[in-house]
Parts: structure tokens; sequence; C-alpha cells
């Protein structure tokens, strides 16, 4: 085969069709499996001596639960308290895990700490992650299992289970409010309104909403935020959100600092540190990719009518925009990718956008290993090339590469079927 013949065959990809994307992420979930199984019999003494024990991030939320339950969630921003309670449900001398979630999310962790500590690990990566393929199916309009394998297959789908985080839950609620927007925009906007959990993973949704005009749904946010943060002063007190917020103005400091992996960082900020520069200048950085993501995200909600691509740049723009994502966040990338298979399955795919998708897999796997052994920071690039992808479905013809016209097209309410 000529050099030519394999750029075409790369660029067109017709030969990765259904069957064989299913097949790849099939071996690529076996190779991660057993990924995780070597970590956990590692990390458990199997193979070692483990001097320095481990925990999981759900070990903060359970103990802020418990804290709760015992009628002091103010104690969930005391890091001695906080960490007195983790101790008793985790191995002793593992560290301590932050708890930097306003108090909204107690709700969540309340219910799951009236169960044991395992049984409510594990309901709560089944249940969010049940959550969240209810949604991928009904973006991607699949029938059956088999695409499960490539969804699951993800590295983002290990890092949540393995850490025990709540991403599977950002995810399918940013993925829901994509898919009622159209049909149900009250309904829509109530349901990003309990991402106010992640207050910042919805800093460019009001600049979406009001370029795009959507305004139900943005009073939908706005009265599922306000009920939210209602209920949870009633419930917890106003002095829990007083703590809360004496809290977070010294997280900044721990992010910045290292005591978070910088490594597992996805965003701009975390790039700049990770190449040792300092907080301002990785700041600053950071701000003006937040501005202009700002300002390209009003641009293609207000002037561009198809939905798959408007959806998939504002979530690929989010990631960019925030100082703060790890690893796991990157299920945001694969809500936007599936919005891009959906609008290619539709439209057609266009040169070398198939070949892309399939390579933010191995890199996602590669991201941590890289970033720790060589600081290289691929969490950024691969935001990057989802939001380029996206952007590319919005203006293809200048660069002569669709395959076929592109028409906006229906939505359906969530839970449809193909």
């Amino acid at each position: 085969m000529t050099l030519s013949l394999l750029i075409d065959s790369l660029r067109q990809a017709e030969w990765l069709d259904r069957d064989r994307v299913v097949a790849w992420g099939g071996a690529m979930l076996a190779v991660e499996l057993g990924f995780a199984v070597f970590i956990a019999l590692w990390q458990h003494g199997a193979f070692i001596v483990i001097e320095h024990p481990t925990s999981s991030d759900f070990v903060s939320f359970f103990a802020a639960g418990k804290l709760a339950l015992s009628g002091m969630p103010v104690l969930a921003y005391d890091q001695a308290a906080h960490y007195a309670v983790q101790q008793q449900v985790s191995a002793p001398g593992a560290p301590y895990q932050f708890f930097f979630y306003p108090p909204v999310f107690l709700f969540l962790c309340t219910l799951l700490a009236t169960l044991p500590y395992s049984l409510a690990y594990a309901v709560f990566q089944i249940a969010s992650l049940g959550l969240f393929l209810w949604v991928t199916r009904a973006i991607l309009r699949e029938s059956g299992w088999a695409w499960l394998a490539p969804v699951l297959a993800f590295p983002a789908v290990l890092w949540t289970v393995g850490l025990g985080q709540n991403a599977f839950l950002t995810a399918a609620l940013f993925g829901a409010f994509t898919v009622l927007m159209d049909r149900r925009p009250l309904l829509a906007g109530l349901v990003l309104g309990l991402l106010c959990y992640k207050p910042h993973f919805g800093i460019l949704v009001p600049v979406a909403l009001l370029a795009g005009g959507y305004w139900r749904c943005f009073l939908g946010a706005a009265a599922g935020v306000v009920t939210l943060t209602g209920l949870s002063v009633v419930l917890f007190g106003w002095e829990t959100w007083q703590a809360y917020f004496m809290a977070f103005a010294g997280s900044g400091q721990v992010y910045q600092s290292g005591r978070i992996d910088l490594a597992g960082m996805v965003t701009v900020f975390g790039a700049m540190r990770l190449n040792g520069f300092c907080p301002g200048i990785a700041y600053g950085v950071q701000g003006a990719s937040a501005l202009a993501m700002s300002a390209l995200v009003a641009l293609v909600w207000r002037r561009c009518p198809m939905q798959p691509a408007r959806f998939a740049t504002l979530l690929a723009a989010t990631v960019l925009s925030v100082p703060l994502a790890l690893l796991y966040d990157q299920m945001l990338l694969l809500v936007a990718g599936a919005w891009l298979i959906r609008d290619g399955r539709a439209n057609g795919f266009l040169g070398w956008e198939k070949v892309m998708l399939l390579a933010l897999y191995p890199l996602a796997l590669l991201l941590w290993p890289l970033g720790t052994a060589w600081h290289l920071p691929l969490g950024p690039f691969l935001s990057a090339t989802v939001l380029i992808l996206s952007l590319r479905r919005l203006w293809p013809f200048p660069l002569g590469l669709a395959t076929s016209a592109h028409q906006p097209e229906a939505r359906d309410p969530l839970g449809a079927t193909p």
C-alpha cells in the first residue's frame, strides 16, 4: 500500500465499521479490567508490602455524610473532624481526601452514609453508571448491548469506578440536559440545576442558554439551584454554608500546591503547573482560555442551528474553561463524542473524524502515565481535539471534507428508542 493510499484509508476510515469498533472496545475494556485488577491487588499488598495505605475519593463523600447524619454537617468542612471519620472507614494512616463540595451535595452523601461503606460505594457507582448509560443510549439511539463495549472502554470510566468519584452522575445530568433541551426546556433546566454540586462546570451554560435564547431552560436551571440551596440551608443550616465558603477559599492553595496530583489534572491550569509555571501565570492562561471559550460558545449557540455540534462544543469548551477537572471528569468528552457520532451517522462522517475519535481512547489511557513521567499535558489536547471535531461539524463545507449535506436534526426526549 502506497503512502497516499494509507493516508486516504485513514482519512475516510470506511473500514472502521460498527463491528470493528465494538470488537476494539471490547479488547480495550479487557485490558483495562486486567490493569484494574492488578492495581487493586497491588494496593492490597498482594505483591509487595504496602507501607502507605491508600483510600478512594469516595471515603470523603461517605465521611461527610456520616457527619451530617450525626447532626453535625458543618464538620464536613473541618478537616480534622472529617479526617477522623475517614480513618474509621478506611485503612489507618490512609491520606486525607479533601471535601470542597457545597452543602447541596450533602443530600446525596447523607443518603449513602445510611449504608455500610462498601455497599454504599457499590450502590453509588452502579446507580450513577446505570443513569449515565441510559442517557448515552438516548443520545446514540442504540439498541441491544454491543454498544456498551466502546462506551465502557473509555478510560475515564475506569478512573471513576476506581476512585469512587461522581463523574458518572455529572456526565449523566449534563447529557440529560442536552437530550431534553429542545422538547422539554423547563425540565432540562431543572436537571441542569442538579449540577450545582459542581458549580464550576456550569460556567459556560448561562452563556450558551442566553446566546441561544433558551429562556425557559435558563429559568428552570435557576429555579433548581435556588430550590436545592434553600433546602440545604433549612436542613443543614446557614453555618454549614459559611464553613463551606471558608473551606472553598483555601481550596485554591491545595490544588496549586500539587497536593492533588498535577498529572491527573486535565485543564489548562493543570498543564501549566505540571510544567513548572507559577500559579499566577497558570491562572492567567486559564483565564484567557475561559474567555476564549465563552466567546466561542456564545458565537456557536447564537449563529449555528445544529444541535449535536452545539452540545459537543459546550461540553468540550467547559473542560477547557475550568481550572479544576481531573481524569474522571473527561466523562464529559464521552458525552460530546456520543453527540458527534449521532450526527455522523445521520449526516455522514467527516474526513479523519472516525480515526480521531478512536485515538482519544489510548491517549486518555496514557494521560496520567505520560504526565507523571514526562510532564506531558495531554488533558487539554484531548479536550481541544473534541472541540475541533465539533467546530468542523458546524462549518464542514469550507474544509471540503463533508460527505453529505447537514440538516438540523429533530430532537427526541430522554428515553426515546431508535
